[in-house]
């Protein structure tokens, strides 16, 4: 149950094109709010440019500078207050009992069927337009036939939490054909059945295959040289300037979903932000001032959580996804892989990003799948994609291969 008043959550445009818009949140507090707000702003590929936040434990207030990323999909700035009203927790309950879960959590899982022709791009066209209908794509799985067609299957869960209205399915077909046109050959929507749910939680990446991948010294870690010369993570802990909270100064390269992904650590290792202040991006780099305390409430006086959250941390901000791309006898295979959120909720906008890139480099993707894995500290959404030859790209080539693997983490990186 959100808010009930408009106030609880502002969006004010900027006075002239290319300014940002503000967006305020102001509500009761619960534990990872912040981590779900930068997760809506990040779905509706939004960018924050600078943001202030603070809390005492019961009332938060939230104001972030949003700007539109330069693949930025439809905005619908109306839905997009909805849902972060529909995140806030209800000032109506005490803020002490609230343990609700947020609606977008709570949403039954569809399965989306396309039948296509197949042609370059495809794949990228019907995750847009999932996207901009406030979909998001839980699994897929996608197969090309001989006879040149393919089947996508989505299983998708509804930002709007409207699907088991028959007119929100009819209109997510409707525009799929429209914008598909004479390659669509059908296309069904339904709620996914009991056997669907269990093929939905179950991780089928085989443990050779993620024993190389999660290897810290596997070539999924490297970056282009070039970035790597300007990539870097600094956290500096400062206990003397506040009475009750832990300063930590955090410098870093800017790149996409960086506000959420210090907040989405954070409150996977319970650590709590009482105060932040974000900087504006200066010569690529972003600087944030993080005031934390324990659970309790205390200061952090030579703390393991604390060094299991910078170090954490540290490996979030170099390392945020992973990518790799390999040679499996015929078939040339690309793996993406983000942590998930302990609520179980994958990183946004991935598999969007993903077949953007591999759409502007003109590659068929002859399957694909997203599967979850865990390893020893965390869960993992991974996205596997067989790709074709093209004449662009000789997929035994290395050269070829490191490019496809450098344009993925650009895209995927807003560089």
């Amino acid at each position: 149950m959100g808010v009930s008043w408009d106030d609880g959550v502002r969006i004010e445009h900027g006075k002239s094109a290319g300014n940002p818009t503000l967006v305020t949140v102001n509500c009761p507090d619960r534990i990872g709010l912040g981590c779900d707000i930068t997760r809506v702003i990040l779905e509706f590929g939004l960018y924050v440019t600078r943001g202030d936040f603070s809390t005492d434990g019961k009332w938060c207030y939230i104001v972030f500078w949003v700007v539109p990323s330069p693949r930025a999909l439809r905005v619908d700035w109306e839905s997009m207050k909805n849902r972060l009203v529909s995140e806030c927790p209800s000032h109506l309950i005490p803020f002490c009992f609230d343990p609700k879960p947020s609606t977008s959590s709570l949403s039954s899982l569809y399965l989306l069927k396309v039948f296509c022709l197949d042609r370059k791009g495809l794949l990228h066209d019907v995750t847009k337009v999932l996207c901009e209908l406030e979909l998001t794509i839980q699994r897929v799985k996608v197969m090309t036939t001989p006879d040149g067609k393919v089947l996508d299957l989505f299983f998708i869960t509804d930002g709007m939490n409207s699907l088991h209205l028959k007119g929100r399915r009819d209109e997510t077909c409707d525009y799929l054909t429209l914008v598909l046109g004479e390659f669509c050959l059908s296309c069904e929507l339904l709620l996914a059945g009991p056997e669907y749910e269990v093929q939905h939680s179950v991780s089928s990446l085989p443990q050779a295959i993620a024993d190389e991948f999660f290897n810290c010294n596997s070539s999924s870690m490297a970056v282009d040289a070039n970035i790597t010369k300007t990539k870097k993570a600094k956290i500096t802990v400062d206990n003397s300037l506040s009475p009750a909270h832990t300063l930590l100064q955090i410098e870093c390269i800017d790149q996409k979903g960086l506000i959420y992904d210090i907040l989405r650590t954070s409150k996977d290792c319970d650590i709590r932000i009482s105060h932040g202040r974000i900087s504006s991006t200066a010569k690529g780099c972003r600087n944030m001032d993080l005031f934390v305390q324990k659970t309790n409430k205390a200061k952090f006086f030579n703390d393991e959580n604390l060094d299991n959250f910078c170090s954490r941390l540290t490996e979030d901000m170099l390392h945020p996804l992973r990518v790799t791309i390999t040679s499996r006898g015929p078939d040339t295979e690309l793996m993406v892989a983000n942590p998930v959120e302990s609520s179980g909720k994958g990183r946004p906008l991935v598999f969007f990003d993903v077949t953007y890139a591999l759409k502007t480099l003109k590659l068929c993707i002859f399957s694909a799948e997203i599967v979850r894995h865990s390893t020893s500290d965390r869960e993992w959404e991974v996205y596997r994609f067989l790709l074709d030859e093209s004449r662009e790209f000789p997929l035994g080539s290395k050269q070829a291969q490191s490019k496809i693997v450098d344009r993925v983490k650009r895209t995927l990186m807003g560089w």
